[in-house]
């Protein structure tokens, strides 16, 4: 259970979903974790349960001032930051201030406001932590650091319907590589890699999926999509970015890691359709 011993960690979106579930498995194998989240209230929650090893900062990712306080913190602190998880992201279908209801998000229909305000916390979000994250480890000879962007699946398909938090995805996925590729240009123990999940049981199902007589219809129906005939759990996500985190994967960086269950990889069919040959 020691994995991560001595590491420093800086988990986004961490209040709920994948990015609780990652600071747990972090701190379970030695880690030093600092959570995050705009909802502050809930992080620092979580982060005091969790006991001495973990703690919570403030951190807009969208705010190139609230990156630099915290990674100011977390060298004064710490002195070193080891691990960066940039998880924190939106599909623009939470209502907001200015609209009650999700707007749309088809190419036809959907705004240029909410288009770049889900690419504003998905990806800048993503290449403001890169960036400080970056700079951060690089005043640590010692430090073999890792990067981990959650992508998504959608970034690899289209989303008819979701084209903002598509297109957020797929630069994501492509900026993962750059800052794969800079960081072994400048010799630096940096590594960068995506994990691209997909029908992962996580709290923004559950609009979809409601409380009533038809959830558990419901579950069926959308995990029938997947080829495993299930929903991933964010135990699974967490369990690879411990991996991706560790030096076990020191020869790994700008490389994509599909955890869906099978979507990425084709249809299956039942086994009374497969022919025999």
């Amino acid at each position: 259970m020691d994995r991560l011993k001595d590491k420093v960690a800086l988990i986004t979106g961490a209040a709920q979903g994948i990015g609780h579930a990652t600071a747990h498995a972090f701190l379970n194998e030695g880690a030093t974790v600092i959570l995050s989240d705009l909802n502050e209230t809930k992080c620092k929650a979580e982060a005091d349960s969790l006991g001495d090893h973990a703690s919570s900062i403030k951190l807009d990712v969208r705010e190139p001032t609230d990156w630099q306080a915290a990674i100011d913190h977390i060298l004064k602190t710490h002195s070193r930051l080891d691990i960066l998880v940039n998880n924190a992201g939106i599909t623009g279908f939470d209502p907001t201030p200015e609209a009650n209801s999700p707007e749309p998000h088809d190419p036809e229909h959907a705004t240029l406001e909410s288009w770049r305000r889900v690419h504003h916390t998905n990806l800048d979000g993503t290449f403001l932590g890169c960036k400080h994250a970056i700079t951060a480890m690089r005043r640590n000879p010692s430090t073999i650091g890792s990067i981990i962007n959650i992508a998504s699946r959608s970034g690899v398909v289209g989303i008819p319907r979701a084209a903002a938090y598509a297109s957020s995805k797929a630069a994501i996925r492509n900026h993962t590589k750059s800052v794969a590729l800079y960081c072994a240009e400048e010799r630096l123990q940096i590594r960068c890699n995506a994990i691209q999940p997909a029908a992962i049981f996580t709290p923004m199902w559950e609009p979809m999926l409601g409380d009533g007589p038809d959830r558990e219809a419901n579950i069926a129906k959308f995990a029938s999509g997947t080829p495993l005939n299930r929903f991933g759990t964010v135990e699974e996500v967490a369990a690879l970015a411990v991996h991706l985190a560790s030096d076990e994967s020191a020869y790994t960086t700008g490389a994509e890691f599909n955890i869906d269950g099978g979507m990425l990889a084709g249809t299956a069919q039942p086994p009374s359709q497969v022919s025999d040959m």
